[in-house]
């Protein structure tokens, strides 16, 4: 028996993870090997941290969340939104603009077999939101002469399948060389009982661990060097699943660039008390997110004196980071979420970190509000609310809209 197993099974002893060694010992040479690397792999210190932390948690009654300011769009006057649109072309054109979009889902719970960006929604075109997202990318570099740089962020689940797409299209004419694929990071799923689960070839299974690997996911693939290279100050952020995307849209940059935050985002009014949607807030007076899920009933339903939700500003993920801030956090250790989800007829613990853990780091944001309709149209569900039918329908009226705009 060799030291690699006898070093395997001296670590899933200690961490009570023995139901891997019946798997292990009767793989093949080859197998054992790859099994043996990724229980190597895992960071048993860090998973017991991670479930001790969970077992211990008490909600935090004693942080104070207030309303947060926000700039509005529709309360710039003519003048103002002409001179941040203007200052948003201006960077984009001199280079110092890139793009991420963290498309590592997978479109299964739509029953589209395939990535998420691949998802045809209904439009007439038949276009993926892939090929929408880069056509709307073509449209900004014809007007300034200049491609931005655009970052990819798959997941192992679904990496391959998404370059290929890309390529089976000829990158929908935009350059290969703009295109920098780098999958996210992942982490060991658990069962509730805090036990490694397999998958049906008896690996370890993994799991995409959140949008909050970004900025790790970026500097460990060499994006984030390859950002600098090109003398990038802005990175905007947003989900592929948001059929109504405003790519690297030069109003917000403009405004997020004249005030300079570390973080930019868009926002948009939280319809009702249940709409589900974090909240942006004042947490001990720094800016925060708190997920629907989180937010306490008696501030969720707290109303001002006009009617209006206290607490109405909603967060769609629609980001502008400064590149200092990224590179300055990119090794920034986030504490991880334990998410359960049923995985194979089993509930099991997926381990993630969130994009807007990173928002306190920041002493300020600048948030910007905006028309929903014209902002945001997510595509989570196979049918209902936000599904490929609600997102069409709000897709076809924007274009109409446009096209009655034009004619005017």
């Amino acid at each position: 028996m060799d030291i690699e197993f006898l070093h395997a099974e001296t670590i899933l002893k200690k961490y009570k993870q023995e139901h891997i060694l019946r798997f292990l010992k009767r793989r093949s040479a080859e197998e054992k090997a790859q099994l043996i690397d990724q229980i190597h792999s895992v960071d048993f210190e860090q998973l017991i941290e991670i479930l001790h932390n969970k077992d211990q948690h008490i909600e935090d009654n004693s942080a104070t969340i207030t309303p947060i300011p926000y700039e509005d769009w529709d309360k710039y006057d003519t003048n103002e939104q002409d001179a941040y649109t203007q200052l948003g072309w201006e960077l984009i054109r001199s280079g110092k603009v890139a793009v991420i979009v963290v498309a590592g889902g997978q479109g299964s719970r739509l029953g589209h077999d395939g990535p998420k960006g691949t998802l045809d929604i209904g439009l007439p075109s038949r276009k993926s939101l892939f090929q929408l997202q880069a056509e709307r990318l073509l449209n900004l570099s014809r007007r300034v002469s200049k491609y931005i740089p655009w970052y990819i962020m798959t997941s192992p689940e679904n990496h391959q399948e998404t370059v290929a797409f890309f390529s089976s299209a000829n990158y929908f004419g935009y350059p290969a060389d703009e295109c920098f694929f780098f999958q996210q990071n992942t982490m060991p799923v658990l069962d509730h009982e805090g036990k490694l689960m397999l998958t049906a070839s008896a690996g370890l299974r993994f799991a995409p661990s959140g949008n909050g690997e970004c900025f790790s996911s970026l500097e460990r693939s060499g994006a984030l060097a390859d950002m600098k290279k090109r003398g990038v100050n802005w990175l905007f952020y947003y989900n592929v699943d948001n059929a109504l995307i405003k790519i690297a849209d030069p109003a917000f940059i403009g405004v997020a660039a004249s005030q300079n935050n570390p973080i930019a985002s868009k926002i948009i009014e939280k319809m009702n008390p249940e709409e589900k949607i974090g909240i942006f807030c004042l947490k001990n007076n720094l800016p925060a997110v708190v997920e629907y899920t989180e937010i306490p009933n008696h501030l969720l339903q707290e109303r001002d004196h006009d009617g209006r939700l206290t607490y109405h500003v909603g967060n769609i993920s629609i980001h502008l980071f400064r590149y200092d801030f990224v590179e300055q956090h990119a090794d920034t250790e986030l504490s991880y979420h334990l998410a359960s989800k049923r995985m194979d007829c089993v509930d099991a613990y997926k381990l993630e970190r969130f994009i807007f853990d990173f928002f306190p780091l920041a002493p300020r944001m600048t948030l910007l509000m905006m028309k929903r309709e014209e902002e945001f149209a997510p595509v989570k569900n196979k049918e209902g609310e936000d599904s490929p039918e609600s997102a069409r329908k709000l897709v076809l009226k924007l274009q109409k809209k446009e096209a009655l705009k034009d004619d005017q």
